[in-house]
């Protein structure tokens, strides 16, 4: 009998800053590296033979809490993606939402005829992880395996595994950032342990959590921000048609060094103390990023603002004619 601990990556910047992300190579948030620290504690005494991942850096990343401390090489697959989201990687989900309302209401139900232009259907991304994971196990009969992936890509691969028909695929529930599914094959077929277990997270490092989509307790309106850019450096943000905010950027401050700075970042009054203001930092990213910039800057922060940018990352590095620079790393790490 084979084991596999297929695994969920930790937190990454599509979770934290709201944004459509499949093949997208995001990066792990702060949060995440304390997950992949509590997920490393989990498997402190778990018997491991091998580890495998996704080839985007979210799940390697992740990947460490098992292969380093068990001194283990990693070995990589494409097979293990996230599901092609095509036209919308990237996109934010508000804009996506607002744009078309019923294709995203279809994406959210596991609709077994969606696709976006680009992308990939819900069955050809289970079908690819079931290979995957069938690939793996003929290799290590007998042995345990850590394997990591990535939340559609390991729900679509449970439905193949449990035989559920496509028009029960939206009842399989989201699995918190690093939470583990347990497999065991007996040589021809899966079986399922369990399913989405993050007992090793405490609450206040959960990402679904946090998220009022996902807590049924909750009466507060879920906000996912999108943008319209009327002019060059300038987006202003609505929460569907209400305006929410505005991200002034300089482009051209500092293009040489590899810096992108930001000239202005603010909430309407009605949307701030909403953690709202991350998804302005990642609409920022999202711009400067693909310019091959590899830190956002601002010159001059006041002490209002000085706690929200210090808990998504930014730390001082000098002096500007308007106070401090702060500076936090987008760039790509490969």
């Amino acid at each position: 009998m084979t084991t596999i601990y297929l695994v969920r990556h930790a937190e990454a910047e599509g979770n934290l800053y709201r944004r459509i992300h499949g093949w997208y190579d995001a990066l792990i948030t702060d949060s995440g590296f304390r997950q992949i620290e509590a997920l490393e504690r989990r498997f402190a005494d778990v018997p491991i033979d091998a580890v495998y991942s996704s080839d985007l850096y979210r799940t390697m990343t992740t990947a460490r809490a098992v292969y380093v401390p068990k001194n283990l090489p990693l070995r990589t697959d494409p097979d293990l993606r996230e599901i092609k989201m095509g036209d919308l990687e990237d996109v934010p989900f508000g804009q996506a939402r607002w744009a078309d309302p019923e294709d995203m209401a279809r994406f959210n139900h596991s609709d077994p005829a969606w696709r976006r232009p680009g992308g990939e259907g819900f069955q050809e991304v289970g079908e690819r992880l079931v290979r995957s994971l069938t690939r793996i196990a003929r290799v290590h009969p007998d042995q345990s395996v850590a394997v990591f992936s990535h939340g559609t890509a390991i729900r679509q691969g449970v439905a193949r595994i449990q035989n559920l028909p496509p028009d029960q695929w939206h009842t399989l529930g989201h699995s918190d950032n690093t939470a583990v599914t347990k497999l065991l094959w007996d040589g021809s077929a899966f079986a399922v342990d369990y399913i989405g277990d993050a007992s090793h997270v405490p609450d206040e490092l959960s990402t679904l959590k946090k998220q009022l989509w996902w807590r049924k307790d909750s009466k507060a309106e879920d906000v996912n921000l999108r943008y319209e850019s009327p002019s060059p450096g300038l987006w202003l943000a609505f929460a569907g048609d209400r305006p929410a905010g505005r991200l002034e950027l300089e482009p051209d401050r500092e293009a040489e060094e590899q810096n992108g700075h930001i000239a202005h970042l603010e909430l309407e009054p009605e949307f701030r103390g909403r953690n709202l203001g991350v998804q302005l930092l990642g609409q920022a990213v999202s711009v400067y990023r693909p310019l091959g910039r590899r830190y956002l800057r601002l010159c001059g922060v006041n002490e209002e603002a000085l706690g929200f940018f210090r808990t998504y990352g930014f730390y001082k590095v000098g002096e500007c004619a308007q106070g401090d620079v702060w500076e936090k790393y987008i760039g790509y790490h490969r």
